[in-house]
């Protein structure tokens, strides 16, 4: 409700809604294109996502690679991955947060949502 018990003007509450929607999508679309890092071992496995999470590269440094502990190379590459993937959903909030306050949080007036 609209304070004064006024009623929402529909057609705005809608073109809000469809504004919010086209920069969501576009929040998305850049996310996507966007590249993050993330490492493990100092450097020795370097592992880059994009901003949605998506696996895009795996560097390893031949120092990480002992035929006799393959175990620890593959805790590298987890880690690595892991924090690519940490960057890339603290990116993801950054691009993606203020859209989801504005409709979660009240944006538009009226909706309860």
């Amino acid at each position: 409700m609209i304070p004064g018990g006024g009623q929402p003007n529909m057609q705005q509450l809608l073109q809000q809604a469809q504004k919010m929607q086209q920069d969501l999508a576009k929040a998305q679309e850049e996310l996507a294109r966007t590249e993050v890092d993330g490492q493990a071992g100092g450097g020795l496995v370097k592992a880059t996502v994009t901003g949605s999470g998506e696996l895009r590269a795996l560097v390893i440094d031949p120092k990480a690679v002992d035929p006799e502990d393959t175990e620890t190379l593959a805790d590298l590459v987890v880690a690595a991955v892991h924090a690519a993937n940490e960057n890339a959903q603290a990116l993801q909030q950054q691009k993606l947060g203020p859209l989801a306050q504005g409709l979660g949080g009240g944006g538009i007036p009226g909706l309860p949502f």
